[in-house]
């Protein structure tokens, strides 16, 4: 199964240009979302973000994060998605 991140961000935010930098140096593929452009996003996350979202188990985290409680969440995320017939 191929991971897929999401970091719910905007432009203009410090934290998540932290965020994404800090994602980036541990190696986490990340794909990110604009919240402006979405109405549903922005009412969600917008007092929230940076968040890093696990597209096939739907877990969230909140900043703040480091590099160990990324590794610690992948860890829970990846043990979570996998399925026993």
């Amino acid at each position: 199964m191929k991971l897929t991140l999401l970091l719910y961000t905007t432009s203009g935010c410090h934290l998540c240009e932290q965020a994404e930098a800090l994602l980036q140096s541990v190696g986490a593929p990340v794909e990110t979302v604009e919240i402006a452009d979405d109405e549903a996003l922005l009412e969600r996350y917008g007092v929230r973000i940076p968040v890093l979202r696990h597209r096939e188990t739907g877990g969230e985290l909140d900043w703040p994060f480091d590099a160990a409680v990324i590794q610690c969440w992948l860890s829970k995320a990846n043990s979570a998605a996998i399925r026993y017939p």
